[in-house]
């Protein structure tokens, strides 16, 4: 009867593990919105220099400059929900489609 049961917390235990590591490697995995406030933050950087040469007028780089003020002040307050909304519709008022967070 004493083999059985070792044999049983052994199998438990090794599943155990098992689970543990993958959830480990998930939570490695997640990207948090002070990672992405800084994603975004450089996206943006990229398509105002890529947009302000060719096809942007002046008075939608100012736009897009405020709305990256407001959005660097917002992640850098503990507010990066909000921060992550504004550089999104920034980048989109540039035609740019914001990273994913999976990436």
């Amino acid at each position: 009867m004493q083999r059985r049961s070792a044999g049983w917390m052994g199998a438990l235990t090794g599943i155990s593990l098992a689970m543990l590591a993958v959830v480990q490697s998930d939570a490695e995995a997640a990207v948090t919105r002070t990672e992405y406030c800084s994603r975004l933050g450089l996206q943006l950087d990229a398509a105002i220099q890529a947009k302000a040469k060719p096809d942007a007028s002046a008075s939608q780089i100012a736009e897009v400059t405020a709305l990256q003020d407001k959005a660097n002040r917002f992640c850098a307050g503990s507010k990066q929900a909000q921060g992550i909304r504004i550089y999104a519709n920034a980048l989109k008022l540039l035609g740019v489609t914001p990273v994913d967070l999976d990436q």
